[in-house]
């Protein structure tokens, strides 16, 4: 299958790309190689004879009429986004562009092309904050940062394309995702740096926060399940069942190092920071798909 994967030299995106070509799939990666995305990333298969790349942003109708004509792209998973919550605080402009606008010109060009199956690659954060229970696919949306609004406008569009036009979309809403290869600004992955330099660890608010964290190979494989099974017009969580404090998360970090938890340094919380993220992950499981990874092992 041909196979196009925006944001292809990000974090997510890279594991997913890596993950069809060992499946066997030609994948084209579409990438505008901002600040996180990194060729860095897929430097072990940029060789590969099933993989090409392509420097271009999403928002460019022209580029992505030829491409999706060029390669003959049977199926689309749109991983390209501005990803932050505290970029989009200082920058909201650049995720509305990015996250719907870009969004809207990808999806209209793969439906001109007769594109069979589109996968929109989404976040838990557009549910807002669930302080009980947690978000069915069928929940009202309540994003409470330009980040999780730019996602639910991009949501919303790609949904329209299933009940307007009929065109194949299926989304995916992932919870909080770590791995390999994450841009070194969230969470983890500061953390991490942050401690092996002994530098401190900036905790937002109380560090009460709760978030259910999914490794980055979970995800992608849910990425693909639903891309291959999901039903057309159909929302599916994809969540890690690793509900944790970010206290904890923090200590837990300072454990697997050595390290002190005098690091931990409490900072004043951002505005709109949502107390907890939950999803309920039934119908993705009841498709065949369900997490591997514990999180101390990951």
């Amino acid at each position: 299958m041909n196979i196009l994967v925006t944001g292809g030299a990000g974090f997510i995106g890279s594991h997913l790309v890596r993950r069809l070509l060992e499946r066997g799939e030609q994948v084209v990666n579409l990438d505008a190689l901002k600040y996180s995305g990194n060729l860095e990333n897929l430097k072990d298969v940029s060789s590969h004879s099933g993989y090409t790349f392509v420097h271009g942003d999403i928002g460019d109708a022209t580029l992505a009429a030829a491409l999706l004509r060029d390669h003959r792209i049977e199926g689309v998973i749109n991983c390209a986004a501005e990803t932050h919550v505290d970029r989009s605080i200082l920058d909201p402009g650049a995720f509305a562009q990015t996250d719907v606008v870009g969004t809207g010109v990808l999806l209209e060009a793969a439906r001109r092309a007769g594109v069979g199956r589109f996968l929109q690659v989404s976040t838990d954060e557009v549910y807002g904050s669930v302080e009980t229970g947690s978000s069915t696919e069928d929940d009202p949306l309540s994003p409470r940062s330009p980040y999780s609004a730019g996602k639910a406008g991009g949501d919303l569009l790609a949904l329209s394309y299933w009940t307007t036009y009929q065109f194949p979309v299926v989304l995916t809403r992932g919870s909080n995702t770590y791995g390999p290869n994450q841009y070194p600004e969230k969470f983890i992955p500061l953390f991490i740096t942050n401690a092996i330099d002994d530098q401190p660890l900036p905790l937002y608010g109380d560090g009460r926060n709760r978030r259910d964290w999914l490794s980055v190979y979970d995800h992608c494989a849910g990425i693909e399940h639903v891309f291959r099974h999901g039903a057309p017009g159909c929302i599916y969580n994809v969540g890690g069942g690793n509900e944790r404090e970010n206290i904890d998360v923090a200590r837990l970090i300072l454990k697997h190092l050595g390290k002190s938890n005098s690091l931990i340094r409490y900072v004043q919380d951002r505005p709109g920071h949502d107390r907890r993220y939950s999803v309920d992950c039934r119908r993705v499981r009841a498709l065949g798909w369900e997490p591997t990874v514990p999180c101390e092992e990951g």
